[in-house]
């Protein structure tokens, strides 16, 4: 025994070393005093973490030097500094270490990075987002805002905890996967590290919907060498046209990952066999200072005399790089046999900056002003957000994670000032972005001195004027087509004040009325009062009271009925039996108990199947405990369960559909196609007498030759839903069959 012990410790030593090494190696131009430090903070991390082991059963201080080896060799940064503090980022919080002593040891500058790093992990343990939380958090995000390598070393922590995630447990491995979704991967987006962004999306997709994820890899495999073979083909063109022109080149050609292919997918409502852009090429030139750009329009202008370009899919970001330093020129090109691909034209440094981001501008010193301005730009934005006092705690998170997306959009005012946007922002968004006033009293806009409405979405270069009125004021409506968290806490709070507004003028309305009878909201009538309206509160019926819903008159009545002590209406029998509370039953909320296999016991009010996502037995699901006590089925999936994952992950209850549950469920599928006499009733004949399923409602639409049904139906399960939709979709005249019917939560 205690020779096996003996090898597995001589094993663990030699690969802690090994580690370290791969760490050191790379850094050929830091001094030896720093890499004297460096080999400090390893001996300290070691020492701290000793007898101390993961739950793969590796010695911890493996996940440490892990980290800081992503720091060096994947970000690509040698700063001294952020390795030491990659070695130490766990010390504080898991061992007997103090910030004190990391500041002996190491300094104040180290010091502040670990307090910051040790601040996002104790975050995660909060278990609901509530306004403290919010308000801790954002005292968090302000600490990031300091120094930028507390942001970098928690993205390297968090790519290598969900490279290891696999020792999990499902309802944990759930919560990581969507905090990583919503949080990690948009944050390195936005700064530019293009690889381990697409690598947590990769690794998230894969670890919490499974199924599918192993669905698109198995189709992305068996296309793959007609894809090769296809894109040789595109790119041997490619080489012979630019041949003779003098320019050095590289090219390149890669799979798009799994994740972006499903998300194009679901945001296209297209099937895989639709998703032509599978794959992309890349152009990388070799070019003198100061001819980047007109190297890069050279060779786009050889390239698409070769192959068609289509002019709506032209993007240049050389001219205006991206808001997280991203510069390329991408144009989508038909090759040989008409078929569609993607071509991104860079230079080299270009190239280093989309794999590297922010790292790898420190690595071109001549570009330092730029790269000191986009960062101390984007820091200052994080901080009016995080600082400014009209934003509560919430409102401040969610514009903080919209401000993750590089706004790859820019608009002109009339003045000619450029202002940037996400893409797919309305004419309401830019409104909101410009001032809250203007948003409040938008009426409409001159996009390019043509009217359009508020819901128009904006294209790169719009001129926008917006139009206003002292008349206007935000509707419920606007959450429908408002697509930035800025627009949509603005028109929530406006809507907040004009409820409240309307009620106190409920309020005054009935202190007037009633007064006459000694009767005020606190008097023992108001209980009955509401039954007899069927209303719940008291603020509900002063708000439908405001709103002129109630006629004042029926209130005196029965306050007169009361006081003259008669019977009151039978209405209000009704109402009072009907409001009786009564033990739920699994059919009043959805689900049976019997049909599900939950990861914990629990006293569990109800079940009820989220209308967000619909889902079917068959379908990878997860349960959510919500306020209610109740459980609420989500699909794995779904993008509101892995919103509320990352805000809630504590609620988060392992879940499964049983075997065999006999219970049909609601569900829906979008058929389109060519608008043929006699086609809908071929549909319906092989749904209600080839499948024999329930029709519940069918929408039908058609516009120039095309049609779009939705059918509302009964199944059993997610197998027979897809099996129905693989005999629709074999007719001749069908383009496409996809499920449907998440409602929009706006």
């Amino acid at each position: 025994m205690s020779e096996v012990l003996v090898n597995e410790t001589e094993f663990y030593e030699k690969q802690i070393l090994r580690a370290y090494r791969a760490i050191i190696r790379p850094m050929k131009k830091t001094s030896r005093a720093d890499k004297k430090t460096i080999r400090r903070a390893f001996e300290y991390a070691r020492d701290a973490h000793h007898g101390v082991k993961r739950k793969s059963g590796e010695p911890y201080i493996l996940h440490p030097l892990e980290v800081a080896r992503i720091v060096v060799v994947e970000m690509g940064i040698e700063d001294p500094t952020s390795v030491v503090c990659a070695l130490l980022h766990d010390v504080v919080e898991d061992t007997d270490a103090e910030l004190g002593d990391i500041r002996r040891e190491f300094g104040n500058k180290a010091m502040e990075i670990i307090d910051g790093l040790t601040k996002i992990s104790g975050s995660s343990r909060i278990d609901r987002m509530d306004s403290t939380q919010a308000e801790n958090f954002r005292k968090i995000l302000l600490t990031i805002s300091d120094d930028i390598r507390v942001v970098l070393i928690k993205l390297a922590d968090r790519l290598h905890n969900m490279r290891t995630i696999g020792a999990m447990k499902q309802e944990k491995m759930l919560k990581i996967t969507s905090e990583t979704i919503y949080i990690y991967a948009p944050l390195a987006h936005r700064l530019g590290l293009y690889e381990i962004k697409t690598e947590l999306e990769e690794l998230s997709f894969r670890h919490s919907q499974q199924r599918t994820y192993e669905e698109i890899k198995a189709k992305l495999e068996a296309s793959r060498d007609d894809a090769q073979a296809y894109v040789n083909r595109f790119i041997s063109g490619i080489r012979r046209a630019l041949k003779d022109t003098g320019v050095k080149f590289t090219v390149k050609s890669r799979y798009k990952s799994i994740y972006s292919i499903y998300s194009k997918m679901v945001r296209k409502n297209l099937p895989f066999e639709e998703i032509y852009d599978k794959y992309a090429i890349r152009i990388i030139l070799e070019t003198r200072d100061g001819r980047e750009r007109e190297d890069c329009w050279y060779v786009y202008s050889v390239i698409s005399g070769l192959y068609k370009p289509n002019p709506k899919r032209l993007r240049d970001w050389i001219t205006v790089p991206k808001d997280n330093g991203y510069e390329s020129l991408h144009t989508t090109l038909r090759g040989p046999s008409g078929r569609w691909v993607e071509v991104q034209i860079r230079t080299t440094r270009m190239d280093d900056v989309a794999e590297k981001g922010i790292a790898a501008h420190w690595k071109y010193k001549e570009d330092g002003a730029k790269q000191e301005e986009f960062l101390t730009e984007w820091i200052s934005q994080i901080r009016n957000i995080l600082e400014n006092p009209s934003l509560n705690a919430l409102e401040a998170v969610r514009e903080f994670r919209e401000n993750l997306q590089p706004n790859d959009v820019f608009v002109f005012t009339p003045k000619g000032d450029m202002i940037r946007i996400p893409s797919t922002s309305t004419v309401l968004d830019f409104a909101y972005k410009i001032h809250t006033r203007i948003g409040d009293t938008a009426i409409g806009a001159k996009v390019n001195n043509r009217v359009v409405t508020l819901d128009q979405e904006l294209k790169p270069g719009d001129m926008v004027e917006i139009l206003t009125s002292k008349k206007q004021y935000p509707k419920k409506e606007w959450l429908r087509f408002t697509r930035t968290a800025r627009a949509k806490d603005r028109i929530r709070s406006a809507l907040r004040r004009e409820r409240k507004e309307i009620e106190e003028q409920g309020r005054l309305l009935f202190t007037w009325k009633a007064r006459q009878y000694d009767v005020d909201e606190h008097h023992p009538y108001m209980k009955e009062l509401l039954a007899y309206f069927m209303i719940p509160t008291v603020e509900e019926f002063f708000f439908a009271l405001g709103n002129h819903r109630i006629d004042t008159q029926r209130i005196l009545e029965f306050i007169k009925m009361k006081k003259e002590g008669k019977t009151l209406d039978s209405q209000l029998q009704e109402w009072e039996n009907k409001n009786k509370k009564q033990d739920p039953t699994w059919a009043d909320f959805g689900v049976n108990p019997d049909m599900l296999v939950l990861g914990k016991e629990d006293e569990i009010e109800s079940y009820v199947v989220g209308k967000c996502c619909n889902p079917l037995p068959g379908d990878d699901i997860l349960g959510f405990k919500d306020e209610n006590n109740r459980i609420v089925i989500h699909r794995t999936g779904c993008e509101k369960a892995i919103s509320l994952m990352s805000s809630f992950g504590a609620n988060i209850i392992k879940a499964k559909w049983a075997e065999n549950t006999g219970v049909t469920f609601l569900a829906e599928i979008k058929v389109v196609g060519l608008d043929k006499q006699g086609m809908l009733n071929d549909i319906i004949r092989v749904i209600s007498l080839r499948m024999k399923l329930n029709i519940r409602k069918v929408m039908i639409d058609a516009e120039e030759g095309l049609f779009e049904g939705i059918f509302s139906l009964y199944v059993h399960s997610t197998q027979e839903l897809n099996q129905l939709m693989q005999r629709l979709d074999s007719f001749a005249n069908v383009h496409s069959v996809t499920r449907h019917g998440a409602e929009e939560d706006a």
